[in-house]
């Protein structure tokens, strides 16, 4: 990428993540150490050599490392960049209220959602399992300990369970589609959905979108 040429910590930082790809290669590694093959299955569209010179940029501004077993992860000050993905993804809530059409989806990436939907930690908030039936792979929303995090994984006993296309999970998630109007989505639930407000306390409540 040419560089801005200025000296200014935002031109900086774009000239090392500014590019097409760049966050959404660092989006895939926020989950832990990947593969080649597994990043180019987790990154639909982007060319093979593409990838290959994005990782390769990546790895010679210090962003990201390669493990012992050869698999590429975030060094410590790429981790950094969880929060910049975090605020941008807080920012383009509304934009989820669009249906997905023929956009591209993978399950794991529901956890930027989550994170932004209930970030941080509460102690208000009350245990919960949601298990998430959309997308290649089932997810299990875990609330525990004040947290809540996503696993690749299905639920042994869930209290909850959304069925249905990702734009309307994302809708009964945030809280902006109804029962109701998540049936009129396509949405199947399992459970009282209206218990997910439990876990919307007052220092985490999303921007909501209108659905």
């Amino acid at each position: 990428m040419r560089s801005y040429g200025q000296y200014c910590a935002l031109a900086r930082g774009l000239d090392v993540i500014g590019d097409r790809w760049t966050l959404l290669v660092v989006r895939e590694l926020l989950a832990g150490s990947r593969r080649y093959s597994e990043l180019l299955e987790g990154l639909p569209g982007i060319a093979t050599n593409l990838l290959a010179e994005r990782l390769r940029s990546l790895e010679e501004r210090g962003v990201v490392a390669r493990d012992a077993e050869g698999e590429y992860q975030l060094t410590e000050w790429g981790q950094g960049l969880s929060e910049v993905l975090y605020a941008v993804a807080r920012w383009a809530v509304p934009l989820m209220a669009e249906p997905v059409g023929d956009d591209a989806f993978r399950s794991s990436w529901l956890a930027l959602p989550v994170a932004v939907i209930w970030p941080g930690v509460d102690e208000r908030r009350p245990r919960m399992t949601i298990e998430i039936r959309t997308g290649n792979a089932p997810m299990t929303i875990e609330s525990r300990n004040g947290q809540v995090w996503v696993e690749p994984r299905s639920a042994r006993s869930p209290d909850l369970v959304l069925t249905g296309p990702p734009d309307g999970i994302v809708g009964v998630l945030t809280g902006a589609l109804d029962q109701t109007s998540a049936s009129d989505r396509g949405i199947s639930i399992q459970g009282d959905a209206d218990r997910l407000a439990q876990l919307r306390t007052p220092s985490s409540t999303s921007p909501r979108s209108s659905y």
